[in-house]
């Protein structure tokens, strides 16, 4: 077994310092009572306050959670049959195409796939909107629940479905009360996953919106081409924040999981 060298931890350090530390410098500045965002002048909390007064970045909040809710459940609810269907249907005439077809938001680049949203919404005469916006993270973020959803799938015990059916049970009547509850750790994970993405999209929504569609990535993005203020940090704070509870979120979620449904011993 390799040891933990002096270089092995200080790579370490140094690569989660790039990663964490200017995150923790924008919370700890949004908190600054000076309008210079580099000149520490004492602790406040009026930035936040100066953010309920502002009406612009209440409305972005407002399109931003309603898109990311209810392109979540969307997706979550195409992402659990999808996820299913590829392991349960077996080999399936056409499940490369399908397969492929769902993976593929997943590795095209996002400046691609709002560039193509865009063109069909226009090719459709489509106004811009919030319904454009919704739809458009419905195709991105679906991928990432099939995909939880699959990994669950993959280890579930055909026998308890099978059992349920030679008692007497239908189909349907089985999903829901067997296979459904079993899954519905992976579930909840793909709809934090799904959610979190949809609250942390600029590039995407930037092509499929229109007036009045907004989101707020997109106003902090606008705010920061004027420069950074402190009322930027704290609106980026709480926009941090409530990231990392989705996925702080569905990683226990997905811990409890694997708890559940490994072997006693």
């Amino acid at each position: 077994m390799n040891k933990f060298t002096k270089f092995n931890l200080m790579a370490l350090v140094v690569g989660f310092s790039f990663l964490y530390v200017p995150i923790i410098l924008l919370v700890i500045f949004s908190f600054n009572e000076s309008k210079l965002v580099t000149v520490w002048a004492g602790f406040s909390t009026k930035w936040y306050a100066e953010l309920f007064n502002n009406q612009s970045i209440k409305d972005a909040t407002w399109v931003t959670i309603q898109v990311a809710f209810i392109s979540s459940t969307i997706a979550t609810f195409l992402g659990t049959i999808a996820g299913i269907v590829i392991t349960r249907f077996g080999n399936f005439k056409g499940r490369t195409l399908f397969s492929g077809m769902i993976y593929a938001p997943m590795v095209v680049p996002e400046v691609i796939i709002g560039l193509s949203l865009l063109l069909t919404f226009v090719a459709l005469a489509m106004d811009r909107g919030i319904f454009t916006v919704t739809l458009a993270h419905i195709t991105f973020s679906m991928c990432y629940v099939a995909v939880v959803v699959q990994s669950r799938m993959s280890s579930y015990d055909d026998s308890i479905t099978e059992a349920a059916l030679d008692l007497g049970s239908t189909p349907l009547k089985t999903f829901f009360v067997i296979t459904l509850p079993i899954i519905m750790p992976a579930v909840i994970s793909g709809w934090l996953l799904s959610f979190t993405l949809s609250l942390d999209d600029l590039v995407i929504a930037s092509f499929t919106s229109g007036p009045g569609a907004t989101t707020l990535p997109m106003k902090i993005y606008s705010m920061v081409r004027l420069g950074v203020t402190p009322e930027i940090n704290a609106v980026s704070t709480i926009l941090v924040g409530l990231v990392a509870l989705g996925v702080v979120s569905a990683a226990l979620i997905n811990k409890y999981q694997k708890q559940q449904t490994s072997p006693q011993t």
